[in-house]
């Protein structure tokens, strides 16, 4: 990352990071698979009903793994030792703390949640049996994801994606055996997760045990380093409520979108499972221009960091370009996998269509923020995220979708939320110019 030409490089080290998300879509897809084939309707509404929870728990700690990301980056590029033992070893025992003290809240609030969610009597065990399940293993998952978040600050990629393909091929093979085998239904498949999840974790654990630089996980070394732990939190914790909250005015849409009747439910969601694809390729060059810029930021290589930002965003256009036109080509075949009937494949190229339309915007911002957060700048994308996304989805969805209330009508909301949150995030780095700020510094 820090010397030779960086074409090639950045393309190497962001084809991985967007397969593994391509393959924890699909593997995701194949727990509902499982359950809503072998154990019925109601078992595949009780892990519907504990995706957007989940989805929260995840999404905030993803969030701070990536200030742990950064932090070290940038302690490789300026060569501290010290720093990387210290933000490792940190970065590790929050996660399992973290972990702990979800599993012991959740416990306590899982039924009572699920009641305030609203689902309904015959789904409500299996739900909270679900839930419960999967707070207990949630020290090894936010393990892993921390685990994933070290490798990629050293530029290891590759690692994170074997494991998730062996834990996944694992997940797939216990779901079979405990719903079918064992009856297990809605319970079985976040058993499933939860044992996945041990493996992937111990297999980078392994790694990073064996690694022979600083990263070199020892366990006696685990412990909170308190001006560490503020570095890895003032960077991860805005990222962290950036995705929470998207996530939170995601609901809202989809809210809106189950106003419009079971077949544009239906549509919608077969789309969102291949339109997400996309997001997974283009989200991983906004992660990989953080590392880049992290490590040279920290070797004080100002302006190889520009040169990390455009050669990012110059790829990501091509590899953006190609996926969405594979969705141009293969979209319908795609959308007919999940359900044939043609109202429900109009809704979802209905969706798709306006989504396409969106991912330019949504390069654009990954690639902006991914480039302010390796210098440490994390609050100004957060912030951009909650006004020009979040806000605008939510204010759509008051004042905009009552008038038209249509699909089309909805669906307008992505490109003009994004759009405008590109065009801030494009202020915002004119504006804050982190590398001349660094130059003169």
């Amino acid at each position: 990352m820090l010397r030779g030409p960086l074409k090639g490089k950045v393309f190497r080290f962001a084809l991985p990071l967007a397969l593994t998300g391509v393959l924890q879509q699909l593997f995701n897809a194949a727990d509902v698979a499982v359950v809503g084939r072998f154990a019925g309707k109601y078992a595949m509404a009780a892990v519907g009903a504990n995706t957007a929870v989940v989805g929260l728990m995840i999404t905030m700690f993803i969030g701070i793994s990536i200030g742990a990301n950064v932090v070290i980056a940038i302690a490789i590029g300026n060569g501290s030792a010290r720093r990387i033992r210290n933000a490792v070893h940190t970065a590790l025992l929050f996660a399992l703390l973290g972990g702990v003290g979800i599993f012991i809240i959740g416990e306590a609030v899982a039924s009572p949640l699920m009641r305030l969610l609203g689902v309904p009597d015959e789904v409500l065990p299996m739900a909270v049996k679900y839930l419960r399940v999967y707070l207990a293993g949630m020290p090894v998952i936010l393990f892993y994801n921390f685990e994933a978040a070290i490798l990629r600050a050293k530029g290891d990629t590759k690692s994170p994606l074997m494991a998730l393909t062996a834990a996944g091929v694992i997940n797939v093979l216990l779901n079979l055996f405990f719903v079918i085998k064992c009856h297990m239904a809605a319970a079985g498949v976040s058993l499933a997760t939860v044992l996945a999840n041990v493996v992937s974790a111990g297999i980078l654990l392994r790694v990073l045990s064996k690694s022979e630089d600083a990263l070199q996980v020892r366990i006696r070394e685990l412990r909170i380093h308190g001006e560490t732990l503020w570095s890895i939190l003032r960077i991860g914790l805005p990222a962290g409520m950036q995705s929470s909250v998207k996530s939170i005015a995601n609901v809202l849409i989809q809210s809106a979108i189950n106003s419009l009747g079971a077949t544009v439910m239906a549509g919608s969601s077969a789309a969102f499972n291949v339109e997400v694809m996309v997001f997974f390729v283009l989200d991983a060059f906004g992660q990989t221009c953080t590392t880049f810029v992290g490590q040279n930021y920290g070797a004080g290589q100002y302006e190889r960091c520009k040169k990390a930002l455009f050669t990012c965003l110059t790829e990501d256009v091509i590899a953006t370009g190609l996926t969405i036109g594979l969705l141009v080509c293969f979209g319908r075949n795609l959308l007919t996998l999940f359900n044939d009937d043609p109202k429900v494949i109009h809704a979802g190229m209905t969706r798709m269509r306006y989504l396409m339309c969106a991912f330019p915007f949504s390069m654009c911002n990954e690639i902006l923020a991914g480039f302010l957060r390796g210098f440490g700048i994390s609050m100004p994308p957060a912030m951009v995220s909650l006004i020009g996304v979040c806000g605008v989805r939510i204010l759509w969805i008051i004042a905009v979708f009552p008038r038209l209330h249509t699909f089309s009508g909805l669906m307008m909301v992505y490109p003009v939320s994004l759009g405008v949150a590109a065009l801030a995030s494009l202020v915002m780095v004119l504006v804050l110019s982190p590398s001349k700020r660094a130059l003169k510094a």
